[in-house]
C-alpha cells in the first residue's frame, strides 16, 4: 500500500470522527435549548388608579372581617357601606364647621376652631366609584352592587351639600368635554340642517299665505286659559 493511500484513509477517519463529534455537539445544544424554560414576560406596572382601587378593596375586605358580627361580601348591603363611610371619618383631614361655629360658611377661617375633621366629599365620592368597579371585577353582579345603592347616593349628596354650606365652597359638576371629532361632526350637522331650515323657512314665506281671521271667527276659536292650565 502506498503512502498516498494511507494518508487518504487517515484523513477520512479523522473527518468522520470530527463530523460525528460536531453532530453530537449540535444535538446536545438543540436539546438543551428545547429543554430550557421560556423566559417570563415582565408584568406591566399598575396605574395609580388600579393600585388605589386594589388598596381600597383590601381595606373594605378587612373592615368586613373586623365587623361584629363578621360580614361576608354576599351579605353586604348599602347600610353596611354607609357604616364604612362613617367609620372612615375618624381618619379625615377636612375641617367641617358646625352651625354653632363662628366660621360656619367661611371658606378661609382666620383662626383655628374645635370643629371635627372628616373625610372630604370628593374623597368619598371617588372611593365609592373605585369600590363599585372593584365589586363587579371580583365577580359581583351589577344589580347586587351595594356601592351603587340608592341610600349610598343619597348619603353622598347630603355630605356634599352639608360640607358646601359648612365650608362655604360650591361644588360644581365638571362638564365633560366632547372629543374634537364629535365637535366637528356636530358643527357639520348644524351647518347642514341649519341651512336646510333657513331654505325651508324662506320658501314657506314666499309661497304660503296665511289668511287673516275675522273678528267673529277669532272670537269663536278662543279658549279660556283656565281650561288649558
Amino acid at each position: 500500500m502506498s503512502a498516498a493511500v494511507v494518508a487518504a484513509a487517515a484523513a477520512a477517519v479523522c473527518g468522520g470522527s470530527s463530523s460525528s463529534s460536531s453532530n453530537a455537539n449540535t444535538s446536545s445544544i438543540s436539546s438543551a435549548v428545547s429543554l430550557s424554560p421560556p423566559s417570563p414576560q415582565p408584568l406591566l406596572p399598575l396605574s395609580r388608579y388600579e393600585s388605589q382601587k386594589r388598596r381600597d378593596w383590601n381595606t373594605f375586605g378587612q373592615y368586613l372581617k373586623n365587623h361584629r358580627p363578621p360580614l361576608t361580601l354576599s351579605r353586604c348591603s348599602g347600610a353596611h357601606v354607609l357604616e364604612f363611610l362613617k367609620y372612615l371619618d375618624q381618619f379625615g383631614k377636612t375641617k367641617v364647621h358646625t352651625q354653632s361655629c363662628p366660621f360656619f360658611g367661611h371658606p378661609h377661617p382666620p383662626a383655628p376652631c374645635p370643629c371635627p375633621l372628616k373625610q372630604a366629599w370628593g374623597s368619598l365620592d371617588a372611593l365609592i366609584g373605585r369600590l363599585r368597579a372593584a365589586f363587579e371585577e371580583n365577580g359581583g353582579q351589577p344589580e347586587m352592587n351595594p356601592f351603587g345603592a340608592r341610600a349610598v347616593r343619597l348619603y353622598l349628596r347630603e355630605v356634599r351639600d352639608a360640607q358646601a354650606k359648612a365650608r362655604g365652597i360650591a361644588y360644581e359638576k365638571k362638564k365633560r368635554k366632547k372629543p374634537p371629532q364629535q365637535q366637528q361632526q356636530q358643527q357639520q350637522n348644524e351647518e347642514i340642517y341649519g341651512s336646510g331650515m333657513n331654505h325651508f323657512q324662506q320658501s314657506n314665506n314666499e309661497h304660503l299665505t296665511v289668511p287673516i281671521p275675522t273678528a267673529a271667527a277669532a272670537g269663536a276659536s278662543m279658549i279660556a286659559l283656565s281650561v288649558l292650565n
